[in-house]
């Protein structure tokens, strides 16, 4: 599959950080997962001393208001391709099954949460079908229809939702939707709930600026993101208590046919006010919160407060470990303080995008307040000691939370950590330089390890003390010292298979869905190399294409351009496309001078003019369609000297989506 259409399509699970595929077996693995090892066994029976896990008040929670569900719940699409298979998680995660020795118990725990799915009313009106998706999918029922707050994955999961609502409480028309952030959890399965001519007479809500953020966020980064994104949810992990238990914020991410359709009504300021089919809400708008855009909903005749995804029942992260923009942690307590002075006299309930409700106005203000707390301590507690001269590295070791909030449930580090979110707290404010000059141009990862291999002895010396540190439990160093051997000779398999050990144990301790699925895909990789992908399409989504702006097409072509095969090369191009509006396809200017692309208004003299759709230039420029194959199809209408555009083609880089992380790149050739 081209790099383009692979960003196009991993753009909207990346948006949010979700994984890229489900497998229920390893897809390849010539050596099977270890046991735990002693000090890990300790590590994690440690931790039922350290939490009260005698607390069941999130199982009750999670139970209320339980309407129905089916018996097994796995979701085709309509070729029979298994999109969401719930059943491969409860083969081994049950409510009765105590954690095994492999799992943290507080990340065991959250998955049994996780795994309570169905449909549930939450308050009148209010109703959830959990469990379907990552995410939740939530209907407030109208004085003639269902108002649906961000529809899911997948069409396919979303369907089916809708289905076990129409099961239950009858068949209802769509009269409303809103999207509350655009990460694809919340809005890609909505064509499975309205066709597009339904689509056409209701209001769809979502906070201004939803499309432009849906589209860009991943499409420049997509494939660095995407790659990271393997190792954040483990698509290629086997579901069992050696492998994938969950992401904390839900299961998994199902993988079928993803949809976006605009939103018609954007909110732009806190205190707008809808009534939809019967249904007051006021919005409150939370940027640089989650997502760059994001807005909370109160619903004031049912006392309800919709949190979207700025509380759930984990810890968030500031940094997703995919790769992104750093979140503002003191704007994101900043705006949970000013949804309580606004509707915490009032809340009856909150509930939101992911997890399940709290009721009472006491728990439902003490649920924000706390999660205020834990990101303002973060926050501000940084900034102490980075103002005491402390870098990020050091701060993540140095901080921890106070009792009351380490032992609250719903901020432990599920997703989002301490560890890392400290450090992204840092770089938000003081960049990746940590104000050391040894590390202001430090060597790359290969040569340094070559020299830390040559003064340690040798690679031998190197396994040796590493062997032992292991046997002690070191496993935080272990993996770091092998790094240097592995990055010094990757062919050294006995050296690989140590770090993959100590990757396993770490994983096995972690609290945080990602972080084991971090340390255990590269356990993975180390043992048996980069994984293939099976089985992928070479199909794009047209509604993501079709909301795509000319600046978006044209910026990942600009990051395409390899800056040193364009050395010295002129090209002009005058492109106009026909799929846009009439008063806007006048023609756009691409220029490459100096190795960089650049575009804008039609230029004088260009070498080239095209004019064809948006779609045809994308298949053209990825080799999915040749020039003269679109001419010949009536696709193309060109001008000028062909060999123009073929010299464009040729400066365009292909991103190979599976480069190395845990062995070091092979550059030969790399121009």
């Amino acid at each position: 599959m081209q790099a383009f259409w692979k960003c196009l399509l991993l753009m909207l699970v990346m948006g949010m950080g979700m994984g890229i595929a489900q497998a229920s077996g390893p897809v390849f693995g010539r050596v099977p997962p270890k046991p735990a090892t002693e000090a890990t066994r300790a590590a994690n029976a440690s931790v039922y001393q350290q939490l009260s896990f005698a607390d069941t008040q999130d199982f009750t929670d999670a139970q209320r208001g339980f309407i129905g569900r089916p018996e097994t719940l796995t979701i085709r699409d309509a070729t029979g391709k298994l999109v969401w298979d719930l059943e491969s998680y409860k083969q081994f995660i049950t409510l009765e099954a105590e954690a095994p020795d492999t799992v943290n118990p507080s990340l065991w725990r959250i998955s049994q949460l996780n795994m309570l799915y169905g449909l549930f009313q939450v308050t009148d009106r209010i109703y959830q079908v959990r469990g379907y998706d990552i995410s939740n999918i939530t209907f407030i029922r109208g004085d003639t229809g269902w108002i649906v707050m961000d529809p899911l994955v997948t069409t396919e999961t979303a369907r089916a939702a809708l289905e076990l609502i129409t099961a239950h409480l009858g068949e209802r028309p769509i009269t409303g939707i809103i999207y509350s952030h655009p990460h694809v959890d919340h809005y890609g399965g909505v064509r499975g709930i309205v066709a597009e001519a339904s689509a056409a007479r209701i209001p769809i809500v979502a906070p201004a600026g939803f499309l432009e953020h849906a589209i860009r966020e991943n499409v420049i980064a997509g494939t660095a993101m995407s790659r990271r994104a393997m190792y954040m949810f483990g698509p290629f992990l086997p579901r069992n208590a050696r492998g994938g238990v969950g992401s904390g914020l839900g299961m998994t991410t199902s993988t079928g046919s993803q949809s976006l359709i605009p939103p018609t009504i954007s909110i732009e300021t806190t205190g707008e006010e809808l009534i939809i089919d019967g249904v007051r809400m006021v919005f409150q708008m939370t940027p640089d919160t989650e997502a760059p855009v994001e807005m909370n909903t109160w619903f004031p005749d049912q006392k309800a407060m919709w949190m979207a995804e700025n509380v759930t029942a984990t810890m968030h992260n500031i940094l997703t470990l995919r790769g992104a923009q750093v979140r503002d942690a003191l704007g994101w307590a900043w705006y949970l303080n000013e949804a309580i002075e606004m509707f915490g006299s009032e809340m009856e309930v909150v509930f939101q995008s992911h997890h399940w409700p709290v009721w009472g106005n006491d728990r439902a203000v003490d649920k924000l307040r706390k999660h205020r707390d834990v990101y303002k301590y973060l926050h501000d507690q940084t900034l102490n000691l980075m103002n005491r001269g402390y870098t990020g590295e050091e701060i993540a070791e140095m901080l921890e939370l106070p009792a009351e909030l380490e032992r609250n449930w719903s901020t432990r580090g599920y997703y989002g950590t301490l560890r890392h979110n400290t450090r992204a707290i840092y770089q938000r404010y003081m960049g990746w330089y940590d104000g050391n000059p040894a590390n202001l141009n430090n060597l790359p990862p290969v040569p340094a390890a070559r020299k830390y291999v040559e003064y340690m002895g040798g690679e031998a010396a190197v396994l040796a003390r590493a062997r032992t540190d292991f046997e002690r439990g070191e496993y935080r160093w272990v993996a770091e010292v092998l790094k240097h051997v592995v990055f010094t000779n990757p062919d050294n398999q006995e050296a690989r298979e140590l770090q993959a050990d100590a990757f396993e144990q770490m994983g096995y301790q972690a609290e945080s869905g990602p972080w084991r699925s971090v340390y255990l895909q590269a356990a993975l990789e180390l043992r048996d190399g980069i994984p293939n992908i099976p089985g992928r399409s070479g199909t794009f989504n047209p509604d993501v294409l079709r909301a795509m702006t000319p600046d978006m097409l044209f910026d990942y072509l600009a990051v395409r351009l390899n800056g040193t095969r364009a050395m010295g090369k002129t090209i002009g191009l005058n492109i106009t496309f026909t799929d846009m509006a009439p008063e806007s396809q006048a023609a756009f200017g691409l220029s490459v001078d100096n190795a960089v692309l650049n575009y804008g208004h039609p230029l004088g003299a260009p070498d080239a003019d095209l004019t064809l759709d948006k779609s045809t230039l994308a298949a053209i420029v990825l080799g999915l369609m040749t020039m003269d194959e679109a001419r010949d199809r009536g696709l193309l209408v060109f001008t000028g000297r062909p060999e123009a555009f073929a010299e464009f083609m040729f400066l365009l880089d292909t991103f190979a989506p599976l480069f190395p992380i845990v062995t070091p790149r092979d550059t030969a050739g790399e121009t």
